[in-house]
């Protein structure tokens, strides 16, 4: 399958250096270069790519605002950020408008090419630097002197979670992928993800960012 994709920056130089590296890719095609918040959605509404790599920094309309109207017009469409920023403030709007990735520029093709890849799949993908970040973040948001997390037997889970739903929870927030929780398990990546599912399904959360968020608020990751 051919995955579709968008690149928003109001940076020439940066906007057409990608589109040109992922156009290298065989899975891959641009569909479409905006300049600002509004051209890419514009771009959406016209091609409905798979995936839109945004920047945040833009003129007429923010990457925030616009990948926020994205997601609420055209939620088939998911939006990786790819911006310099890589504050509280920045990471937090993005994720809860709606980006399913946050990766700052420092990232190679690699993880880029990996993040658009996942995105499309509907994965998540944090940059190391983000998930400090974001994990700090909830780590602070924390009420003080929090009661310990209730381990397997003690008492009840939060949201109905069984002690192995809790684990996987657990290895998420830790930065670890579906693949990496299978070999730490001793389960196969299939089993993990029927996990996630379930996990998701039971506390609401969308997206491997909030339930990191999730994990640290109720108290079931260290």
């Amino acid at each position: 399958m051919t995955i579709r994709v968008v690149v928003a920056d109001d940076q020439t130089a940066v906007r057409e250096g990608l589109a040109v590296m992922l156009g290298l890719l065989d899975d891959v095609e641009v569909v479409g270069e905006a300049a600002d918040g509004e051209q890419a959605l514009d771009l959406v509404a016209r091609e409905h790519p798979d995936v839109v790599l945004m920047d945040l920094r833009m003129p007429r309309r923010d990457g925030v605002e616009a990948t926020g109207l994205i997601r609420a017009r055209h939620p088939q469409t998911r939006v990786v950020v790819l911006t310099t920023f890589a504050d509280d403030e920045h990471i937090l709007a993005a994720l809860q408008a709606g980006a399913l990735g946050y990766l700052t520029k420092d990232a190679g093709r690699v993880q880029i090419a990996q993040a658009v890849r996942a995105a499309a799949a509907g994965q998540s993908v944090l940059d190391a630097q983000v998930q400090q970040r974001l994990l700090a973040a909830a780590v602070q948001a924390q009420p003080p002197a929090p009661a310990p997390a209730p381990a397997a037997g003690d008492g009840p889970l939060p949201d109905g979670l069984t002690a192995r739903e809790a684990e996987v929870l657990a290895l998420i927030a830790e930065g670890l992928s579906n693949r990496e929780i299978a070999g730490r398990l001793f389960v196969t990546e299939v089993t993990v993800k029927s996990h996630v599912n379930r996990l998701f399904a039971k506390t609401g959360v969308r997206d491997r960012a909030q339930a990191v968020r999730y994990a640290y608020e109720h108290g079931l990751a260290s």
